[in-house]
Parts: C-alpha cells; structure tokens; sequence
C-alpha cells in the first residue's frame, strides 16, 4: 500500500491499550498498521479508562489538554473516548478526525437523550468523522455533521482468512447436531440470553459455544441461569474467551453464527463468522444491516425476537442444503468485501484532505 502524498505524522487517542480485544480496537490497530506501512509516522495516546461522568471531568480538566497538546499533523480520536476528550478538541493545535464504531446515543438506554446531547456536541466539535457503517453515518449525519466531512470505512473481516471452498462449506452442513457459535464480549446488547430463549423452543438437535469475556459479570450470571432453567447445560458450552487458534477452530467446525444483538454499530464478527463459510443470525438495528442479507447470508431478526430465532435455526437444522446454500453466500460476501489495506488507503486521503483543509 504505497502513500498516496507527503508523509503524515498521524495520532491516535484511545481509551486503555491499544491491545484491546474488541473489534473497535481491533479496527484501530489495523488502521493505524496499515498506515504506518504506508510511510506515514504514527502515534499513540493512551488515556486511562473512565466511568463516563469521571470522564466528563476531564473535558474541564487542564491536565488533559495537556495530555492531548502533542505534536502531530492530523489526530484520530476514537469516539469512545468522548467524554474525556469533549471539552478540549475545539481548542487543539491540529485537525482532529473522530473514529466512530458505535454511538451510546443510538442504543435504547433510559439516559440516550444525555448521551445524545453530549455525543452531538462533541462530533459537531471535529473535523471530520469516520464511520465503520452506513448506520452509524445515519446516526452522526443526524448530529447535523455535513455529509462531505463524514466517510464510512468498514473493517476488514480477515483476521483468519482462512481457505474455505464451497464444497468444504457443503460437507460439514450435512454433518451432525447443527453447531452454532456466538461470538462477543457477555453484556446485555449482544442479546445472548434472546438467543438461549429462541434456542429453547428448537426441537432439532443443536449446540451452542459461547465464546467472549464475562465483561457484565450479573449479566452472565443471569444467563447461566436461563441455560440451566432451561435443562440446556449438556447443548451449550460457555467457552469464554480463547485463542486465536482455539477460536479459529471453533469457526471452521461450526455451521451458523448468531449474534442477535440489539444494536451494532458494524458487527466485524458477523464478516470474520462469513470467512469460514458461516450465514449469520444478526438483528435488523444497526451496521449488521449492511453485511448480512436476510435469507441470503443469513438472517435478520428484530431486537429480542427469541421466536424468530427459533424458526430460523429449526429452519436451517432441517434443510441442510438450505445452510450449505447460504453458507456459500456468506463465504462469497466475504471475498467480496474491501481489505484492511483498501480501507485504510481511502482513510489515507481522508487525512490528507483534511489536513489540506486546516492550513
């Protein structure tokens, strides 16, 4: 990927580490990859983690800003780190570009209109956004950002890459129990206790891995409980997080990936399950909308829709040649998606151009 102009000097502010597991980090630490093999400098601020009205302290606080005064030609800001970063951003040396994988203001939370009004603020505070779906842009162009300074990037789903071909996908949709795998960090958005109850009322045989983080420590609890009260202990296996050989190994032996969350702001997991071949069970609420094609690569359900999920698992446990069909799809939209190193050129422009814009 060879630099399409002058070197840049490009930061990155970010919450925690950049060696996060999520996929928002996951996003982050690719571009700024690929952007550094491009010939550009790179930079890190790493901020520490804050509850979000912690955090809204530091948007008056004076260290920040000196945490923030460094010597670059073009800032990313990942959005999740708003809160700390709203009161400064209008006053820093260079042009700040904000990263957006997911907005609080678009999930249903009984504070979204404070989230609201404190994410519009700082968004209309930048200059230009990033987006990693068209969703989110619907989201942060409702902020009254001018469409011309916004871009929507989707993340790669190659982590894995693995060789798939469609008569591997057609043989193991005919094998045994069907096999599903969710995929995410154990919080209440990503609607793994809807999918337990849907999975409930199946009456063909499946098994369910349950792969990611505890991060909600009651939440998960709470659905260990639905598993058990539902005699579902021996069907599903909570896995918690593993490698990435473990977890690849998971993927290529499952047959569908559902992740019914009740909102996503992109949903990369939903690519990564479609590189091995797997048609994905995801909801009609945000990004995922711009990867899975109901009945085609998957299916979408509404947000907390346990009986869609039902039909749709019963569905594809009983036509086998249905799954094959779709896992087919599913592999083929992900050969057809943009590389890391295709995205990350046209955020190379984006940069330039902004910082073109600011002298």
């Amino acid at each position: 990927m060879p630099t399409t102009g002058k070197e840049m000097h490009i930061g990155l502010t970010i919450y925690g580490s950049l060696s996060e597991r999520s996929g928002g980090f996951r996003y982050d630490r690719e571009l700024l990859r690929h952007l550094k093999y491009a010939g550009h400098r790179v930079s890190v601020v790493e901020l520490p983690w804050r509850w979000y009205p912690r955090g809204l302290l530091d948007s008056v606080a004076p260290a920040m800003g000196r945490a923030l005064d460094v010597d670059v030609d073009v800032m990313l800001q990942d959005e999740l780190a708003h809160p700390s970063l709203l009161g400064h951003t209008d006053r820093l040396s260079y042009p700040v570009v904000s990263i957006v994988h997911h907005l609080r203001a678009a999930e249903h939370r009984p504070l979204a209109p404070l989230y609201r009004a404190i994410e519009y603020r700082y968004l209309r505070s930048v200059d230009g956004v990033i987006c990693n779906s068209t969703a989110t842009r619907e989201t942060v162009l409702d902020a009254g950002i001018p469409e011309r300074t916004t871009l929507v990037v989707p993340p790669a789903g190659d982590q894995f890459d693995p060789t798939m071909t469609a008569d591997a996908i057609t043989q193991r949709a005919h094998e045994g129990p069907l096999r599903l795998v969710f995929l995410g960090n154990l919080i209440e958005r990503k609607g793994l206790d809807t999918l337990i109850k849907g999975l409930s009322s199946v009456t063909a045989d499946w098994t369910l891995t349950v792969v990611g983080h505890p991060t909600d420590r009651a939440y998960t609890r709470r659905v260990r409980t639905l598993i058990e009260r539902n005699g579902l202990t021996e069907a599903v296996t909570m896995a918690g997080e593993l490698t990435d050989t473990e977890l690849r190994s998971v993927l290529r032996e499952s047959h569908l990936l559902a992740v019914p969350s009740q909102y996503e702001g992109f949903g990369i997991v939903y690519l990564e399950g479609m590189s091995f071949g797997l048609p994905a069970i995801a909801t009609t609420a945000g990004g995922a909308t711009d990867i899975v094609s109901d009945g085609t690569t998957g299916v979408l359900v509404n947000p907390g829709d346990a009986t869609a999920i039902t039909t749709a698992v019963q569905t594809l446990a009983n036509n086998r040649d249905r799954l094959a069909e779709m896992g087919t799809a599913a592999r083929a939209r992900y050969e057809r998606h943009p590389t890391w190193a295709e995205s990350a050129s046209r955020v190379e422009t984006f940069l330039e151009d902004i910082r073109a814009a600011d002298r």
